[in-house]
């Protein structure tokens, strides 16, 4: 098949290259070689040259053609040899290298391939200096040649064209000379750009490549980050939920065991009040272990707390014997799922503490105050006013903080002016537009009443 041949076509080439490339010093020698041996065959069928002449040309011409070979790793080692010789060359005798000058055009082009301009344009100007040079010289050696001294007819009617052709001394074509000279700057010039397009696709692939890696590691940081904040949300969560559930565990079942013997009504009412916690912990963990599990796993979990859960809450906490109450003031308005998440979870962590270390006989009273752009949160309580021991790791505060950093919002805690400990958030919380317009009663804005719940 047509096509399939292509394909075999287009993979030998592939190999061709890949294979080119893996051995330059090879590939490099070929011209070298083809290069030396024209040259040194131009020297000995040079009509009209000595022995002399050939024996100290030779050396010159080894020494144009060889660098070709280590071009690559010292292109500009390359190109100062082979100028040297070139330019002993020119007066060596009355041999021109023809052939072996072609070395030169690669020279160049691996110069301004494989070196900045600042190296590659003086090679350029050297290179058509030497051009034009050796075009003079030339040009001089026909002038001030004797067709007539020559030995065979041949000789002498070439010598003669030649003449013609470039004129005698005191009448100099200048128009060949200029013909020749823009060729042969030309053809200079195009290898010269041929190998600065090559240098400077060669440093693009480099920006290419190095964007690349910086991208995949700005990409693998980021990724980095997203799981640490993932963890961290994740852990935070967990504290939450087994924090407070747990302990309410715990404190019924000290109830339990205390009135195991003596009311046992109140025993089984504890006990209850124990499972029924246990299952609101499993539905919590269920729900938030649940946005770990792929979207085809993943069931219908119920949603997140909020503000409209904090009853129950609070109904959880009192089944304790943890005396709480809640005050609104302001207008409530509907609240964003996560800025309402947040308040839930410093209030229940924070009724944690007071049970945990407030001590006994301790009360606890939160409080929801609904200002125009923000909302404050403040749990107090009567107990003993210190901060809450913790385990070493100080989940709970560091949670809290987290939570109201997300927001904007600033946390205080600590010891109450009037005794205890209070907790104190501020979150943003912008009214929306029409909040600010008169209602019905012309109270709008106007803080209602404290609620006792």
């Amino acid at each position: 098949m047509p096509g399939g041949r292509a394909r075999a076509y287009a993979g030998t080439v592939s190999r061709l290259y890949a294979w080119i490339q893996r051995h330059p010093k090879l590939t490099d020698s070929l011209p070298a070689v083809f290069l030396l041996l024209s040259g040194l065959g131009t020297v000995a069928a040079q009509d009209g040259a000595t022995t002399l002449n050939r024996v100290l040309v030779a050396p010159l011409v080894v020494a144009i053609s060889a660098p070709l070979v280590i071009r690559r790793r010292w292109p500009i080692g390359g190109f100062a040899v082979a100028s040297v010789a070139a330019f002993l060359g020119f007066f060596g005798g009355r041999i021109a290298f023809n052939v072996v000058d072609a070395a030169f055009l690669i020279y160049l082009y691996t110069v301004a391939a494989y070196r900045p301009r600042r190296w590659s344009i003086p090679a350029m100007l050297l290179t058509v200096a030497g051009a034009l040079i050796q075009l003079a010289l030339v040009k001089a050696f026909n002038d001030s040649t004797d067709c007539d001294t020559l030995a065979t007819d041949l000789q002498r009617t070439q010598c003669r064209q030649h003449v013609g052709q470039w004129g005698s001394l005191g009448a100099f074509n200048w128009g060949t000379f200029l013909v020749a000279t823009v060729f042969v700057g030309g053809l200079i010039g195009l290898f010269w750009v041929m190998g600065d397009s090559m240098r400077y696709r060669r440093e693009y692939y480099v920006r290419l490549e190095d964007r690349a890696e910086r991208l995949e590691r700005e990409r693998d940081a980021q990724a980095q980050i997203a799981a640490a904040s993932e963890r961290a949300r994740i852990a935070r969560e967990l504290h939450d939920v087994v924090a407070h559930n747990v302990s309410v565990m715990v404190v019924q079942a000290d109830g339990a065991t205390y009135a195991l013997d003596q009311d046992p009504e109140a025993t089984r009412k504890a006990l209850l009040a124990i499972a029924q916690t246990g299952r609101t912990a499993l539905t919590e963990m269920r729900r938030m272990l649940g946005v770990l599990r792929s979207a085809d796993d993943a069931g219908t979990y119920a949603p997140q707390p909020g503000i409209e859960q904090l009853g129950d809450l609070l109904e959880q906490v009192r089944s304790t014997g943890l005396p709480v109450t809640l005050t609104v003031e302001g207008v409530p308005r509907e609240m964003p799922t996560g800025l309402a998440l947040a308040v839930y979870r410093i209030v229940q962590e924070s009724l944690t503490n007071t049970r945990k270390h407030g001590g006994p006989d301790v009360r606890a009273s939160v409080g929801l105050v609904y200002i125009d752009d923000s909302l404050l949160l403040r749990i107090v309580d009567n107990g003993r006013g210190e901060a809450a021991p913790t385990d070493g790791l100080g989940h709970g505060l560091v949670g809290m903080r987290e939570r109201v950093a997300v927001f904007g919002g600033t946390l205080v805690t600590g010891p109450h002016v009037s005794g205890g400990y209070a907790v104190e958030a501020i979150l943003p919380f912008p009214a929306p537009d029409s909040a600010g317009g008169p209602d019905p009663d012309g109270a709008a804005g106007a803080p209602a009443e404290p609620q006792e719940l």
